[in-house]
């Protein structure tokens, strides 16, 4: 059949708006599976504890919540201590991640009982994406500059990590996160994800606004490429502490308990 010049610009406009829309997630147009389980993983300078302010905010709404360990050794490594907790989960679960942790979130979320996708101030690559060479598009967080090696294990300085990383904190409470810092190995900073969960899982993202660990903008244009359901928190790079209730909310609307 012949195709006249007007036939072919609808059929191209067309297709055009499907490959978009193949590409982004599923956020906007898959409402999420309403979940009782919420699964949380820290991400570098930190540990598991960093969630206690979110933590009883879910318990609250009846949820059952887990803090995962990362190792911070390699990507698999850490994928995997994500993956046995999930494993454990009795139906749907919403996976949470801040900052590196986005990692972790966007390899294992393709797990069957992950219902829902949570990235606070959080990377968000695409499946096989250099992170790093992202990272490079946008101006260098302060943060970066305050990464100091003993070996092969990285941390922040104490100067850095009050400033850069949870500068909105009152200082003696940013001092006991410092003194739980788990160093992280540089191994871990090599690898990448196989997989891109938020193609194909409901997801959202947490931007904090004044960020010094992981620029603003690129976390806004993670967030849009995903057609994350997506907040903005006026907060450092620890918006789960300065701002638990903003970030408790988000993950249950991702839990499908919002009122």
């Amino acid at each position: 059949m012949m195709m006249n010049r007007r036939t072919f610009s609808t059929a191209l406009l067309a297709g055009a708006a499907a490959s978009l829309v193949s590409s982004r997630g599923m956020a906007a147009t898959t409402p999420p599976v309403k979940a009782r389980n919420v699964v949380l993983v820290h991400g570098l300078f930190a540990d598991g504890s960093c969630w206690t302010e979110v933590i009883p905010r879910l318990q609250a709404a009846g949820l059952n919540v887990t803090s995962v360990q990362n190792p911070l050794t390699t990507l698999p490594e850490a994928v995997a201590s994500a993956q046995r907790v999930l494993d454990r989960q009795d139906g749907p679960t919403v996976l949470v991640g801040h900052s590196f942790s986005g990692m972790i979130v966007t390899e294992a979320g393709v797990h069957p009982n992950v219902s829902a996708l949570v990235y606070v101030a959080a990377r968000a690559p695409d499946a096989d994406e250099d992170y790093t060479a992202l990272a490079k598009t946008y101006p260098t967080p302060p943060a970066s500059a305050g990464i100091v090696f003993d070996g092969d294990e990285g941390r922040l300085s104490e100067e850095a990590f009050l400033r850069d990383f949870a500068g909105d904190l009152p200082e003696a409470k940013a001092k006991v996160l410092y003194a739980v810092q788990q160093p992280f190995h540089k191994q871990l900073l090599a690898g990448k994800t196989s997989h891109a969960a938020w193609r194909s899982k409901p997801s959202f993202y947490a931007v904090s606004t004044e960020d010094r660990t992981i620029n603003p903008d690129l976390e806004r244009f993670m967030a849009k490429r995903m057609g994350a359901t997506t907040i903005e928190v006026k907060a450092s790079h620890l918006a789960l502490i300065s701002q638990p209730q903003a970030i408790a909310q988000l993950i249950l609307d991702a839990a499908g308990q919002s009122k």
